[in-house]
C-alpha cells in the first residue's frame, strides 16, 4: 500500500454532492476512486473494484451502512480492507454498530477534506510499516502469519478480519503480558483514532469464537493477555 496510485477507494454515500468532493481530492491525491450512491450497489463494486479502503455513510436508502460494512466483511478479498465510516450520527449507539461490525474508524460530518486526506495517507503509512514486519509465530499448533495475514491451528486455516488478527498477533507476540483495553487501543487502532473500550470486548469475544477459548485469558479487573499454559 506504498504506492497511491496502486491504492483504490471506494465511496459509497447517498449524497452526490459529498461524492464529487471525495472523488476530486482523492483522485487529486493521487487515488483510484469509484464511488456508489447506495449500500447494494457499494457491495457490487466492492466485488469486482477490491479497494484497500472504503469509505461508508451510514444513513443510505435500500441498505444502511453497517449492514453494508456486514457484507463487506463477509468478502474474503476484502478481509484486510480499511473501512472508515463518514456519517451525520454521533449516538454511540450507531458507533458502537459500525465498530462491531468491523470498522476501522468512525468520522462524523461535516467531512473537512483536508483532515480526511491526512488520516487516509497516514492509516496507510502505518499499514506499510507494519508490512515491512513481516514475521511469523508458532505456538504450539497455532501458526499466525502476518506477511499473508493468516492463521492456521492444526493445519486449519483460520479467517480472521484485519483488526482481530492484529489484536491476536500483538496478544501472541508478549505471551503472559497482561494488557489493558487502553493498551490494546492505543497499539491496534492508534492514538488518532477515537474507539471505545467496548470495541476490544467485542473483538476479543469474536477472535475467541474462532480460534478457541484456550488462547486468550481475561484477567479479571485488568484486561487481557495471550495464555502460554
Amino acid at each position: 500500500m506504498g504506492n497511491k496510485k496502486n491504492q483504490k477507494i471506494l465511496v459509497v454515500d447517498d449524497e452526490s454532492d459529498i461524492l464529487e468532493l471525495l472523488k476530486y481530492n482523492l483522485e487529486k491525491e493521487g487515488y483510484e476512486v469509484k464511488t456508489a450512491l447506495d449500500g447494494i450497489k457499494g457491495v457490487e463494486i466492492a466485488k469486482s473494484f477490491h479497494p484497500e479502503l472504503i469509505l461508508l455513510d451510514i444513513m443510505m436508502p435500500k441498505q444502511d451502512g453497517v449492514e453494508t460494512c456486514r457484507q463487506l466483511r463477509d468478502l474474503p478479498e476484502l478481509q484486510n480492507a480499511f473501512i472508515v465510516f463518514l456519517t451525520a450520527r454521533s449516538e454511540e449507539y450507531s458507533e458502537v454498530a459500525a465498530f462491531d461490525m468491523g470498522a476501522d474508524d468512525y468520522i462524523t460530518k461535516p467531512i473537512k477534506p483536508r483532515a480526511l486526506m491526512s488520516r487516509i495517507s497516514a492509516m496507510f503509512r502505518r499499514e506499510s510499516k507494519k508490512k515491512k514486519d513481516v514475521s511469523k509465530i508458532t505456538i504450539d499448533d497455532m501458526v499466525i502469519d502476518r506477511s499473508s495475514y493468516t492463521v492456521t491451528i492444526s493445519d486449519d486455516k483460520i479467517n480472521l478480519p484485519k483488526k482481530e488478527f492484529e489484536l491476536l498477533y500483538f496478544l501472541a507476540q508478549n505471551p503472559g503480558k497482561v494488557f489493558s483495553r487502553d493498551d490494546l487501543l492505543q497499539n491496534i487502532w492508534g492514538t488518532d483514532v477515537y474507539v471505545l473500550a467496548r470495541t476490544v470486548d467485542v473483538h476479543i469475544r469474536k477472535v475467541r469464537e474462532k480460534i478457541g477459548e484456550g488462547y486468550i485469558a481475561t484477567v479479571k479487573g485488568v484486561g487481557y493477555k495471550f495464555d502460554e499454559n
